[in-house]
């Protein structure tokens, strides 16, 4: 049994990604879709294969030449794109008088091919093609017969009675008279000479399978299931033991403001998150490679984190711990008496002491994304011009400057740095990225850790919108905080206070602009109702700076939460 596997595509519906990498090389499970693909071909008798191949041609030659399969691999490049007759043209000399297979590079199958060969070799058919029900795929007509009556392309989409649709798995089965009927030159579509067949009566036949797995990788979306069906059963067994599950569901659930996916995976009374960052062809200074280097350090560091168990750079896959669906917001709204919320926030506190300094002295800074740690720069960019940018002029449209500002925020980082206590911050240390298990405090959404002023999480924690503590509250917080922490890491409380309320003003920027850039940018409307809660504190932030003069920074403050207050967003 001889093979042609079609490699030459340029694979759009994958770019960018496929701009600098083809998709036959896209891994799965670790291997490249190719060399699943030459494996799976040889397990059914091959002895000989070729690979067309055009889009990146280099990479993939570089990649058979470096692989030892246990076979022949034949390349046959193409200059021009020649579509999968023209490409079985061009091996005229290489097939013999036995029949052969193409199949399509991008496709992930346990398909029985060898039963397929052999049930097409022993009837003498000149075509099969190995179809299954995918719906919304079933565009091809089969008879009661399993004939194929025709392509939706040429037919149209209604099914004429007696057939029925079914959907193309890419696997052909066919005999080396198949290629008299190609044209002698340039591009030719295998399914017009198909079509062509079935107009001049020649029978092309269909070899109908169930109980199978398939999956192509056409689009972004099934190039991840591919990859969660090949990593997940062998992650689960390596979590909970036994035998690797047949069946594990995957289920979407509610995403946060990246633009990440989140998702549940479970077989029966097992359950992992799966977090999907996207595809990453290179990792260094990904959002990926912070989420699991930091997730690692932290969890190694002792700091209550879910545990990472598996991760593939290249899908930007995550496999981790569930520690279920409370974070603390939900916990505070569900709390009985203010008591119960005050405990949570003490145990929260805990952490962040824990934090700020149990991890910090081996946190390597070339972990994170964006940028090594929180300075001036980072603050005036990532807060102070997100807050103008995103939201005085994204959202509330106010025409402003940031030239007209930049001296007062100037000020503000300085002081900021000026007086920070230096350890390692989450940066996004608010109620939702707080997970309760078991009464417990879990950290989760971690990937923005850095060297840092360890008043921003402090802040971040307090002035959280999404839970808005009571003054009252927030004031015996702060307390509660300030002295163990200043006696831990040896610091002044005077100047630890200074930091924190200018932490409280950047991170009121940083909060506003987030709410702007997500509810216009990226359409995520149900941000906007925090925003008047984050534009109403900013005024008293600022006034309660010490040494620092920002009379236009007070005056759009005071501003925005009149506008904010009686206008809808």
């Amino acid at each position: 049994m001889k093979a042609l596997i079609l490699a030459a595509g340029f694979g759009t519906r994958l770019a960018p990604y496929t701009d600098t990498i083809p998709k036959a090389l896209f891994p799965v499970g670790g291997t490249p879709v190719l060399g699943r693909m030459i494996v799976h071909l040889k397990r059914a008798g091959c002895t000989e294969v070729a690979v067309n191949t055009h889009h990146l041609a280099d990479q993939i030659h570089a990649y058979l030449s470096a692989s030892d399969f246990g076979l022949p691999v034949h390349l046959s490049r193409e200059t021009a794109i020649l579509g999968t007759g023209g490409a079985i043209r061009q091996l005229a000399a290489f097939w013999d008088a036995e029949p052969f297979v193409v199949v399509n590079a991008d496709i992930v199958t346990d398909i029985d091919i060898a039963r397929v060969y052999e049930t097409h070799r022993r009837a003498r058919r000149t075509v099969t093609l190995v179809m299954h029900d995918r719906p919304p795929f079933n565009q091809v007509g089969i008879d009661t017969n399993n004939c194929i009556r025709g392509f939706s392309r040429f037919s149209g989409r209604a099914t004429p009675p007696g057939q029925r649709k079914l959907a193309f798995t890419g696997i052909h089965v066919m005999d080396r008279r198949i290629v008299e009927r190609i044209p002698d030159h340039g591009f030719c579509d295998i399914i017009s000479v198909y079509q062509q067949m079935i107009d001049d009566g020649m029978p092309i036949h269909a070899h109908v399978t169930d109980g199978h797995y398939w999956q192509d990788m056409g689009d972004p979306q099934r190039y991840r299931d591919a990859v969660v069906d090949a990593m997940a059963p062998d992650v689960f067994q390596s979590v909970f033991g036994g035998t690797p599950p047949a069946a594990i569901d995957c289920r979407p659930l509610s995403g946060d403001g990246s633009d990440r996916g989140w998702f549940r995976l479970k077989s029966g009374t097992q359950q992992l998150i799966l977090a999907d960052h996207g595809i990453t062809p290179d990792p260094t200074g990904s959002e990926f490679n912070a989420f699991v280097n930091i997730g690692d350090h932290l969890y190694r560091s002792g700091l209550p984190v879910p545990r990472i168990h598996a991760r593939d750079p290249f899908s930007g896959l995550v496999f981790l711990e569930d520690l279920g669906d409370c974070h603390l917001q939900q916990a505070v709204n569900q709390a009985r008496t203010p008591d119960v919320v005050e405990r949570h926030y003490r145990q929260v506190i805990d952490v962040w002491i824990n934090l700020t300094a149990k991890a910090a002295d081996t946190f390597d800074p070339s972990w994170t994304c964006q940028s090594p740690a929180y300075d001036v720069a980072l603050i005036l960019e990532k807060e102070c011009r997100y807050f103008v940018d995103a939201f005085l002029n994204g959202c509330l449209n106010l025409a402003v400057d940031y030239a007209d500002l930049h001296k007062e925020f100037t000020q503000l980082a300085q002081a900021t740095m000026a007086n920070a206590i230096e350890g390692l911050i989450h940066r996004d240390f608010q109620s939702r990225n707080i997970m309760i298990r078991g009464g417990r405090p879990y950290l989760i959404d971690f990937q923005g850790a850095r060297k840092g002023p360890i008043q921003y999480d402090l802040a971040s924690l307090l002035i959280d919108p999404y839970v808005n503590l009571d003054t009252g509250l927030r004031q015996r917080l702060l307390q509660t905080a300030v002295e163990p922490v200043s006696h831990r890491r040896r610091c002044d409380p005077d100047q630890f206070m200074r930091g924190y309320h200018c932490c409280t003003v950047t991170r009121n920027l940083q909060m506003l602009g987030a709410f702007g850039f997500l509810s216009r940018v990226k359409n995520k409307p149900e941000f906007e109702k925090w925003i008047p809660a984050a534009a109403g504190m900013l005024e008293n932030h600022i006034q309660l700076l010490e040494g620092l003069h920002l009379p236009q920074l007070q005056a759009i403050a005071g501003k925005i939460a009149r506008l904010t207050s009686r206008v809808a967003l």
